[in-house]
């Protein structure tokens, strides 16, 4: 019990010393997990969608050649940067480029290598889920949009795609959570964010616990509110439970499309049309 009341001590000591550079550290974060976010999104949406294009041998040889290569890059892409920490793939991609370029092309901005970084590895990650979106969508969709004469990219746009967000917001969720404690590897480029500001305070006062129990608390806060967050969008994005159809003119009302089933219309057996005294 001694130790929790000094460890507490030492904790309430530590943000009273240090509470801009904590609080400086995690806007970083979240930032940066934001911004990674979003383009590994757009990233992954371009990989998952260049994956899904269809392609026979009725297609013309030029069409099959150019989308094989597309998709070998893209798995390439994928193996790669799925298959390799990140703390890596900061190595390689901030202190590579001066390596090979005699100290030619190096980044100016540790924002702009943190981002590239980040963002790579969440498309990487995203492209699969795009691609395993898309096909979760009934063929029948892709099928009706040809009936209505839409373009693969207007069915992609119109009819797929916004169906295939639904179904991987939770992985968006996921990454974006994933994100948020993979940036702390980002101090190997010496961008500063939460962790680094950790490292930093534990190397002035060595009260290395307390501090990483300080780490700990914020990393659980952002996290669970982020999860808080997107379920409250996935709810969102589902819509109303309940809800009617209005129809100005019954005569445009198509088949299929009824009223709330306790209320009935004036095309089934539930409407009082039916129920007093019709034949």
């Amino acid at each position: 019990m001694d130790q929790l009341v000094k460890m507490g001590n030492d904790m309430v000591l530590l943000w009273n010393n240090y509470s801009d550079m904590y609080l400086n550290g995690i806007k970083s974060t979240l930032l940066l997990a934001l911004i990674a976010t979003v383009i590994g999104c757009i990233i992954g949406f371009a990989c998952g969608t260049l994956n899904t294009i269809p392609c026979g041998k009725h297609d013309p040889l030029p069409k099959r050649f150019l989308l094989k290569l597309v998709r070998a890059v893209v798995r390439i892409y994928v193996e790669v940067f799925r298959g390799t920490p990140m703390v890596l793939q900061a190595v390689f991609i901030y202190y590579g480029l001066p390596y090979f370029s005699g100290n030619t092309l190096r980044f100016s901005n540790m924002w702009a290598a943190a981002i590239l970084v980040v963002s790579i590895n969440t498309g990487a990650y995203m492209a699969e889920s795009v691609r395993g979106g898309i096909l979760s969508i009934d063929p029948g969709q892709t099928e009706g949009a040809k009936a209505l004469g839409m373009t693969h990219v207007q069915t992609m746009t119109r009819v797929i795609l916004p169906q295939a967000l639904r179904n991987i917001m939770p992985q968006i969720g996921n990454n974006f959570i994933i994100n948020v404690k993979d940036t702390s590897v980002m101090f190997i480029i010496g961008f500063t964010e939460f962790f680094s500001a950790h490292r930093y305070i534990t190397g002035v006062n060595n009260l290395y616990f307390p501090s990483a129990a300080i780490e700990m608390a914020g990393y659980l806060i952002m996290t669970l509110s982020a999860s808080l967050l997107l379920r409250w969008v996935e709810k969102r994005m589902d819509g109303s439970d309940s809800y009617e159809l209005a129809q100005a003119d019954p005569l445009t009302m198509a088949a299929g499309t009824y009223r709330h089933p306790s209320h009935g219309s004036p095309y089934d057996e539930h409407h009082k049309e039916h129920t007093t005294g019709g034949c």
